[in-house]
């Protein structure tokens, strides 16, 4: 049977998205905070939402960390949790029996964390090795250098993990202050997805729902046309470069035709980047494009890992295939290929009770209403060579932002 998608305004304001799946043996559970590393501004250091996300899992006012994560494990579950720009995610799943477990436990972590000192100091270190981790990771690090060249002076051109610097600057006073000002927020959204019916996970969910929700939080509008070009010196025998462009945000219906670019461009083995670069010149190993959307702008990226040499010829080859696609659009047979690739992952991607639980969290928490994958698959078919092209000259119009991480003799 087809999955059934449905939301719930909750009794403190909240919202709950739900996926009935009648077929599946698995559940899967979302809270989704509408908080993230853009949102650390004024005298919020950075890093503190991806510290909170650490520190969520380490004890609440029942239970100590260890507790938490058996009451999941033994029963065959896993948690996990991300931070991105714009939302703070803490998810878990394990079979269908297992969902009042997963609810009753991520509610205890999210709304009752205790903040141990302890822990705090502990999790510093960790968090310390995980920015020196991505540091020393430079087809990570890259990623980083070109956010600060497209974002100049915004957090979103911050590390989303903070700096030892600004680490240290976090205490339990500001744990605690940061949870009650954005994880009782009326804008939280908790997504299920399974084979329970909706009013089973109301009459579950409910009862360990906060009494009241604050007010969601207006965002400060990323600027528009600030960039720049940053290069890092380090030893190192790999250039690695970097491109970005900004674009329209996650709420423009070109969206559909930037996602077809980025495949024509650099998504798959037959896009254009990848057979000019690797397969025809051997001028890389990697190389790929990326799209980053929020709610007021998004970005569209192109990095490579090149030998220093290769840098002219790289950017010759890829502003000529820009170029190309800019003055002639698509070639023929292109994207009715870049449908079928998307389409295909898509349709993989929904074989996972979990993707159905991202999807309607992302959804509401994102555009405030649940869209059928079939829609958006709909309206991606419908995008034309003549829409791909008009895209492309909108945002190769002015020049990209660079970001390049490489040897000082090279």
């Amino acid at each position: 049977m087809p999955a059934h998608y449905s939301s719930h305004f909750l009794p403190n304001g909240m919202q709950l998205a739900h996926a009935n799946l009648p077929d599946s043996e698995c559940a899967a559970l979302g809270f989704f905070m509408p908080v993230g590393s853009r949102d650390e501004l004024g005298d919020l250091p950075s890093g503190l939402s991806h510290f909170t996300e650490h520190m969520i899992f380490k004890g609440t006012e029942t239970s100590s960390a260890k507790e938490l994560t058996l009451r999941i494990e033994s029963g065959g579950g896993q948690a996990n949790a991300y931070t991105s720009e714009d939302l703070t995610v803490y998810e878990a799943q394990g079979e269908a029996d297992l969902m009042p477990v997963l609810l009753d436990t991520l509610a205890d972590m999210v709304w009752h964390s205790t903040f141990p000192v302890s822990e705090i100091s502990l999790e510093r270190d960790v968090i310390e090795e995980e920015i020196t981790m991505s540091r020393e990771t430079p087809s990570d690090y890259i990623q980083e250098i070109l956010a600060a060249a497209l974002w100049p002076d915004h957090p979103l051109g911050q590390s989303i993990a903070g700096s030892p610097e600004s680490i240290k600057k976090i205490s339990q006073k500001t744990l605690k202050s940061f949870t009650q000002r954005h994880y009782f927020r009326s804008d939280v959204v908790i997504a299920t997805a399974g084979p329970m019916a909706a009013e089973e996970i109301l009459e579950h969910l409910i009862p360990l729902l906060p009494v009241k929700s604050l007010e969601p939080i207006e965002r400060k509008e990323a600027p528009l046309f600030s960039t720049k070009n940053l290069v890092e010196i380090r030893e190192t025998d790999q250039l690695q470069l970097a491109l970005g462009w900004r674009t329209p945000g996650r709420f423009a219906q070109q969206r559909y035709a930037l996602r077809l670019l980025s495949m024509i461009l650099g998504e798959s083995s037959s896009s254009r980047l990848f057979n000019e670069l690797r397969e025809e010149r051997g001028l890389c190993y990697q190389v790929g494009t990326d799209i980053t959307t929020f709610h007021d702008v998004g970005a569209f990226q192109i990095s490579a890992g090149l030998d220093p040499a290769s840098r002219d010829e790289a950017l010759l080859v890829i502003d000529r295939e820009i170029q190309d696609l800019v003055k002639k659009g698509p070639r023929h047979g292109e994207l009715d290929r870049a449908k079928r690739l998307i389409l295909s992952q898509s349709k993989l991607a929904f074989e996972a009770t979990a993707s159905h639980a991202a999807w309607v969290g992302e959804s509401l928490a994102f555009h405030g209403k649940i869209t059928s994958p079939q829609a958006s698959r709909e309206s991606l078919m419908a995008v034309s060579d003549r829409e791909v092209q008009s895209l492309a000259k909108q945002i190769f119009a002015l020049p990209p932002a660079v970001a390049e991480l490489r040897d000082k003799d090279s």
